[in-house]
């Protein structure tokens, strides 16, 4: 994320800098039609669709009467509206983060530019891997799929999701595709787009295929587990740049981030590999959500270790760096030390020659 210099001067009107410096006001207004159309009884059926979470199925709790009924919800078309108006949200927040939280450390700090484009990303996605991973263990530990881990591929398809499920899945899409404008809204260096573009497709093909293929449990776990040693790299990464002697912090990200990734490869084949392979339901029904058929079993393996073994390479990579980098400053640190040393050793050399020099001299003058 770039550094965006505020002027006083006014930019003309629909102008680059115009929307950039007030995107957020632009993005207020426009979701503030989609609330404002609640109010009318003509938009109201519209305004339902991108506010609230739609394909609502009420089943009778453990077939008892209706008083106890539980809603579920499936996914659907009707989603990808929900999901634009909660990019909007997310575009919002991010304004209000950047502004009133990082902005104000930033002139506290005195970041140079490289700083100060790490500080902003690291403490944007500090805030929402915060969120999303207390959010999504609570919905974990309600599902009870940690003490059940059974429940990853027992019942599949899992076309029915309870409201935080669904709602949790419609805020983590919302939020990737709002990165994407994002990289104009901050005016974002071209060389750091291809990176950026990335890792949001990484996250917007892995989070929607789990969502789409009805493996919502899985996907839940797995986004929770990355979203943890995330979090902890990068409030490492913040702590770093308050005190760069602070490092402990990259060194438990990294053991972490080695047992996520044997972990997160553990409970894709467990329940992908083993679990759908053995289960009573078999073969491609769209109308139930049913993909459980060996060619969608494999891209969904081949697409997981595929995007692991990708991001060892590249922590192998920032390791070397790293090591790199510690042992240039080690090697700098000495010769600055060693030259230090000699030149105390020729100062004291050369007043002792000089002592030495005069010495007889001195012993003629008192002879005289």
């Amino acid at each position: 994320m770039g550094i965006r210099k505020k002027s006083n001067k006014n930019p003309p009107v629909l102008s680059h800098e115009f929307v950039i410096q007030n995107h957020a006001d632009i993005v207020s207004c426009v979701a503030m039609v989609f609330l404002l159309g609640l109010m009318f009884e003509i938009t109201s059926k519209v305004a339902v669709l991108f506010i609230t979470v739609q394909y609502n199925v009420t089943i009778p709790a453990n077939g008892g009467p209706e008083e106890t009924a539980v809603n579920y919800f499936h996914y659907g078309l009707k989603d990808m509206a929900t999901v634009f108006f909660y990019m909007l949200v997310a575009i919002i927040m991010h304004a209000i983060i950047q502004e009133y939280v990082l902005d104000k450390i930033n002139r506290k700090m005195h970041f140079s530019k490289t700083k100060h484009s790490k500080f902003n990303e690291s403490g944007q996605l500090s805030a929402f891997y915060l969120f999303s991973c207390l959010w999504g263990a609570s919905i974990v530990v309600s599902e009870n799929l940690l003490s059940v881990p059974v429940l990853l591929w027992d019942g599949y398809p899992h076309t029915l999701m309870p409201f935080q499920m669904k709602f949790y899945y419609i805020c983590q899409l919302g939020y990737w595709l709002h990165v994407i404008p994002e990289l104009y809204f901050q005016k974002t260096k071209k060389e750091d787009i291809p990176r950026q573009l990335v890792y949001i497709s990484l996250y917007l093909v892995h989070i929607t295929g789990a969502y789409v293929l009805n493996l919502n449990r899985l996907g839940l776990v797995l986004l929770v587990l990355h979203y943890f040693v995330e979090l902890l790299f990068h409030v490492s990464r913040l702590i770093y740049f308050s005190n760069e002697d602070r490092q402990t912090g990259f060194t438990v990200w990294a053991v972490l981030f080695v047992l996520g990734r044997l972990l997160t490869l553990s409970l894709s084949v467990l329940t992908v590999g083993f679990g759908l392979a053995g289960a009573e339901k078999q073969g491609l029904n769209l109308t139930e959500g049913n993909f459980n058929v060996m060619v969608v079993r494999v891209t969904v393996l081949a697409a997981i270790c595929i995007t692991q073994a990708f991001m060892m390479w590249k922590f192998i990579n920032f390791q070397l760096r790293r090591w790199r980098e510690h042992a240039q400053t080690q090697t700098l640190k000495k010769k600055s030390s060693s030259k230090s040393k000699s030149k105390k050793a020729n100062g004291v050399n050369g007043s002792v020659g000089a002592s030495g020099a005069d010495s007889p001299r001195s012993r003629k003058e008192k002879s005289s």
